[in-house]
């Protein structure tokens, strides 16, 4: 484990978790600010979202694995794809690129633009119980399109995984926006809700409905459809961050990270 958190390769990633969150919620959060002059559509927030995600798994992704997303990070974890230590890790950094991300973008915005920071809220009469179940599918989708197109394991072409997982968060938003703003991402949320100090008594949806619709298809993926065939020894060092400890953590973790790479094949 000490091993794992010491190496560059581990600094490197979580560096870059921090500022792929960074750069993703800037451009997204940005895309929906209500400009007097003109007014943002669903299908511009929406595709800022997509290209937004998509620019940065292309650009980071092989440096971390371009979650961007606590739920993912969480999601792989009990997909038993990554360490428990790794994983806290990526999430407080995109917690903190998220903040900072909406931090600058606050700070760049005029006034009269700014409005709440695109904050998640309940919308056209959602309750609460509604936007948790939209939030479970919208990130559901994302997750196993995620997890199928980063998987090396495949053997029939998959294109280019960027483009797929930004393809499926646009479609996230072109539905999601009408039921909560669309999150998917508990990053996303907490954010601008930082900023702008909006916690509402439903912000926990953002957090419940992703996470479980992320773990829900990290079980029947990693677990049901395409199991690995491991030990539950080596499942342990995994989870450890100790797994093959007698070689270099980079050499160790080259095939397993490739799973989570979201770069063209």
């Amino acid at each position: 484990m000490k091993k794992e958190v010491c190496s560059v390769a581990f600094l490197k990633a979580v560096f870059a978790e921090f500022l792929a969150t960074l750069i993703f919620v800037f451009f997204g959060l940005g895309s929906a600010l209500k400009w007097p002059s003109a007014l943002p559509s669903v299908l511009q927030i929406s595709l800022a979202f997509g290209l937004a995600i998509g620019t940065m798994a292309q650009a980071l992704g092989p440096v971390s694995g371009g979650h961007m997303n606590p739920a993912i990070t969480l999601a792989l974890l009990v997909g038993n794809q990554i360490s428990l230590l790794r994983a806290v890790f990526y999430v407080v950094a995109q917690l903190v690129g998220a903040i900072a991300g909406a931090a600058i973008l606050y700070g760049l915005a005029p006034y009269n633009a700014r409005g709440n920071l695109a904050v998640n809220a309940l919308n056209n009469n959602t309750t609460a119980g509604q936007a948790v179940v939209a939030e479970m599918i919208l990130t559901f989708q994302l997750a196993l399109c995620v997890f199928s197109s980063t998987d090396s394991r495949r053997t029939s072409p998959v294109g280019s995984p960027a483009l797929s997982i930004g393809l499926s968060v646009t479609l996230g938003h072109l539905v999601g926006i009408y039921f909560t703003g669309c999150s998917m991402n508990p990053a996303r949320s907490f954010g601008p809700s930082v900023i702008m100090n909006r916690f509402s008594s439903a912000h926990w949806v953002f957090w419940v409905g992703p996470i479980v619709g992320a773990a829900v298809a990290a079980i029947i993926y990693f677990y049901l459809l395409f199991p690995h065939s491991l030990s539950l020894s080596d499942r342990a060092a995994i989870l450890k961050g100790t797994y093959e400890p007698d070689e270099d953590w980079e050499e160790s973790q080259e095939e397993r990270k490739k799973t989570m790479e979201l770069t063209a094949h």
